[in-house]
């Protein structure tokens, strides 16, 4: 592990995004290791798209380190609707963060989140982050993927010309309690346990599920992904990313079968191939974050899926319960 090391307790710590999904583990994980001043700032406060907003987020919260997780995401079909936005967004948040950042000042370390639609729709398995410009993203998210790629450069160059102390972290595909379930934006895994247990609770024969089947993805528990970026926050301090993963590679046929049997649908699963499958395999090498700081996984995609599912129930149930004493 490097040897390097930033003190987190007694500092004030802005994370950007902090009440969304991956941002509440990150201020649960910060503050498992003692910190107390953490400030999460609100979009309808500080719209980061707007440079004053970033200019008025540092200058009101006086931060010593800012973990940016704030991001416009979503699935396959929401990368497709919406490509101009998730580049704009995306871009201008960072854009913003980052100058601002130097313009502040006083900044010990930034600390921001990248994605693994960055890398090259073909990039030999596993992604090693020396790979990140082997080539042009998957076509359906790619304007994301660009614009985050875009930001590590910004950030290396800062770094070189105005001595910014930042990293820069890759998570595979997270997942777990508390992700969006939206039938619209949500990813691969909360998108399909909703399908499974609606179709479960509604008795119908078949669920159709979008593409081949035949691609893969890797996964990683939003817990794991939490505990990895407050590891890196603390020990790395190199200008170079970092994959953050749980260095398991599994295809989405296989994934669909594992949440149809935890859901208990037993119905028949149609594949509906006129639909995009995305990239065709991710699987990232996970030696770089583990060698810098120690991080590896801890939760097996059948525990962390059970616990997601058990969350997503339970919310449903107590919705249902509301519903009923309306």
């Amino acid at each position: 592990m490097n040897s390097s090391y930033t003190r987190l307790r007694g500092k004030k710590i802005v994370v950007t995004g902090g009440s969304g999904f991956l941002g509440s583990f990150v201020v649960e994980a910060l503050q498992a290791v003692g910190v107390t001043e953490i400030c999460v700032p609100r979009k309808q406060n500080y719209d980061l798209t707007q440079r004053e907003a970033a200019a008025q987020l540092y200058a009101d919260a006086t931060p010593n380190i800012l973990i940016h997780l704030a991001a416009t995401v979503g699935g396959i079909g929401a990368n497709r609707s919406n490509p101009g936005r998730f580049f704009y967004e995306n871009m201008a948040m960072g854009l913003h963060v980052i100058d601002e950042a130097r313009r502040y000042g006083r900044l010990e370390k930034l600390v921001f989140v990248g994605t693994t639609c960055s890398y090259a729709r073909d990039t030999a398995t596993p992604f090693c982050e020396d790979d990140l410009w082997s080539g042009y993203p998957e076509k359906t998210n790619a304007p994301y993927g660009i614009a985050k790629r875009a930001l590590l450069v910004m950030l290396q160059g800062y770094r070189r010309q105005y001595d910014l102390n930042s990293i820069y972290l890759i998570p595979a595909n997270l997942y777990g309690p508390g992700d969006n379930f939206d039938a619209e934006t949500s990813h691969v895994i909360p998108a399909l346990i909703r399908k499974f247990v609606e179709a479960r609770q509604q008795r119908l024969p078949s669920v159709s599920v979008w593409g081949t089947g035949q691609v893969s993805r890797e996964f990683l528990y939003v817990e794991d992904a939490a505990e990895g970026i407050v590891l890196a926050a603390k020990h790395y301090e190199k200008p170079e990313p970092v994959n953050l993963g749980s260095n398991v590679e599994i295809f989405i046929k296989d994934l669909v079968n594992k949440i149809a049997d935890a859901v208990g649908y037993q119905g028949k699963i149609e594949w509906d191939s006129t639909q995009p499958d995305g990239q065709p395999r991710r699987h990232l090498s996970v030696e770089r974050a583990f060698r810098e700081f120690g991080f590896h996984a801890r939760t097996n995609l059948e525990v962390g899926l059970r616990k997601t599912l058990a969350w997503y129930e339970e919310r449903c149930t107590a919705i249902s319960g509301r519903i009923g004493q309306a």
